[in-house]
């Protein structure tokens, strides 16, 4: 069979490891994607832009199922989703829709998929480390979060993507959003589906 005929299937990798996995795979003779997107980072001087991975923690790999212990010996990567064994296959239409919302020139980036009442953890800017409780969306970009400041509860309006769930779902296991893209969530047979929406 050419390699272009087998199914995809998801690989979970080390945290940071992506593209390291990714070129390790290609070296291999698989063919591999790895949906990237472009993401502004506040560092304490400046702001970067950086290429991050779409699917933090997870790439897509075409192999024979029985190729599967050769995948798991690739260094970095520690999961291959499936059910048990058993690797579940993504459907070719979820890896194309990908692939068309990335090279759309729209907008493309993970949504963390935050609810109010969730549990977060402020990431960037000068109460960075402290947790609390969503409380409310502000806007488009903003909401209020509830703290715990000298010992007492207070409100907080924080930019959205100061912020992240301090229980994050697996976006493969879970039914992650991906907003501005699209969402990502589990079909009847337990495989993952992956619809991005772009935005304009």
């Amino acid at each position: 069979m050419n390699r272009s005929d087998l199914p995809w299937f998801a690989i979970g990798v080390k945290s940071r490891c992506e593209k390291m996995v990714s070129e390790l795979l290609r070296s291999k003779g698989y063919e591999e994607f790895l949906p990237l997107y472009w993401s502004r980072r506040l560092w304490s001087d400046r702001v970067k832009v950086m290429e991050m991975p779409l699917f933090a923690g997870y790439l897509f790999c075409r192999f024979e199922p029985t190729e599967r212990a050769s995948i798991l010996a690739t260094p970095g990567v520690f999961l291959v989703v499936g059910q048990g064994r058993t690797p579940i296959e993504i459907e070719f239409s979820e890896i194309e829709n990908i692939r068309l919302a990335i090279g759309s020139g729209q907008r493309v980036e993970p949504c963390h998929g935050l609810e109010v009442g969730q549990a977060v953890r402020i990431e960037m800017g000068p109460l960075r480390g402290i947790e609390g409780t969503l409380l409310r969306f502000k806007g488009a970009n903003h909401l209020i979060l509830g703290v715990q400041i000298l010992q007492r509860a207070v409100a907080v309006q924080l930019d959205e993507s100061w912020v992240i769930s301090t229980k994050p779902a697996s976006p493969l296991a879970h039914g992650k959003q991906i907003s501005s893209t699209g969402s990502n969530r589990l079909t009847s047979t337990g495989a993952p589906a992956f619809h991005p929406v772009i935005s304009t």
